[in-house]
């Protein structure tokens, strides 16, 4: 059962990764087979892992047909984006005085790094240690329930740029907001680096909007505007 569970969780982790970076497209069809095939697993370790994967709404049970990839739409892409406009300049202001700057500045540093790899990998490398720092900051403030949630937002937001990014090939560029910021965390201003996080967080939002409506619209599809999610 130990060893069941190891091989679900292994399956859960790498089939949750193609989905956030978009290797599996959002609203495509998938069947066991396929992907005990693709991930090499056994029938009972594949549905150990989609039935995480469906409990956190990354993928959805089509009876008959397998399992679809969760669309990316129009109110998730509004919602995700409201939510952290709202909780990130907060935790931004309560991390003041709090927030380790040696390790903003060296997770700064890693968002920066360039490897040699294709493009989605690249992407990927900047994703996570963005993640890192975003959450670094969250972790400060010292509330674990405005942690866990921007820890589920910042997922999210890697499916949409992978979505556009990846599609339009290029790599999302943050400028200077992560090191005006850490400048407002030395200087104990509270103000200026809630604003600084806003700022930040209404610019990627631009951003990434262009792209996925660039990538939609090369693709002769568009969004749904809404979905209504049935909750068992």
């Amino acid at each position: 059962m130990t060893e069941s569970l190891s091989l679900g969780e292994r399956a859960y982790h790498a089939i949750r990764r193609d989905i956030l970076t978009c290797r599996m497209m959002p609203g495509t069809l998938v069947t066991e087979s396929e992907l005990m095939e693709r991930y090499q697993l056994g029938k009972s370790t594949c549905r150990l892992a989609l039935a995480r994967l469906s409990h956190e709404y990354l993928v959805e049970s089509r009876p008959r047909k397998g399992y679809r990839i969760a669309p990316i739409t129009l109110q998730d892409v509004e919602e995700i984006f409201t939510l952290r406009v709202q909780l990130e300049p907060l935790a931004a202001r309560l991390a003041v005085g709090k927030v380790d700057i040696d390790l903003l500045k060296r997770l700064e540093a890693d968002c920066r790094v360039e490897v040699a790899a294709p493009l989605p990998t690249r992407i990927d490398v900047f994703m996570n240690a963005n993640k890192r720092f975003h959450l670094a900051i969250a972790e400060a403030a010292g509330n674990q329930h405005l942690l866990r949630t921007l820890s589920t937002l910042m997922d999210e937001m890697a499916r949409l740029v992978a979505l556009g990014f990846n599609v339009q090939r290029t790599k999302p560029e943050i400028r200077h907001d992560h090191n005006a910021m850490i400048d407002a965390f030395i200087e104990g201003d509270r103000k200026r680096v809630e604003f600084i996080a806003r700022r930040h967080i209404e610019t990627f939002q631009a951003m990434t909007l262009e792209k996925i409506y660039a990538t939609l619209t090369s693709g002769g599809t568009l969004l749904p505007v809404q979905e209504k999610r049935v909750f068992s």
